[in-house]
């Protein structure tokens, strides 16, 4: 069975570049408009991944952050920011916040599943 990841970022077409990347390499991919939405959908199904943007409207890629590492069922749930923030602070709060890992936009499709595979394990 692949492993199901939840990618959240405001720009559609972001995450169909993130989706075709994700799928041609065996992953099953969800899609959430904003951190509000992510959250939602992240009570709703079990993701072995989430893959979040910072700056989108509704709710931030850190508040969304926060929120689901308040939540036992998620505090285990890798979580990698994928952001045009590259500023050393913004990192230190996404890994106070809970972040696993961290990419800066625009990314490379290849270095995003080398991420993926190695957060998973797979």
């Amino acid at each position: 069975m692949s492993a199901s990841i939840l990618t959240v970022d405001d720009s559609p077409s972001l995450r169909m570049a993130i989706r075709i990347a994700l799928t041609g390499a065996g992953y099953a991919v969800t899609e959430a408009c904003d951190g509000l939405d992510g959250l939602s959908k992240s009570r709703t199904a079990k993701f072995d991944l989430i893959i979040t943007d910072q700056n989108m409207p509704n709710m931030d890629g850190l508040s969304m952050i926060r929120e689901l590492r308040s939540d036992p069922s998620q505090c285990g749930t890798p979580i990698i920011f994928l952001t045009t923030e590259s500023e050393e602070s913004m990192k230190q709060q996404a890994k106070a916040a809970g972040a696993t890992g961290w990419l800066v936009k625009p990314f490379v499709p290849d270095q995003l599943i080398r991420v993926a595979r190695k957060v998973l394990g797979r």
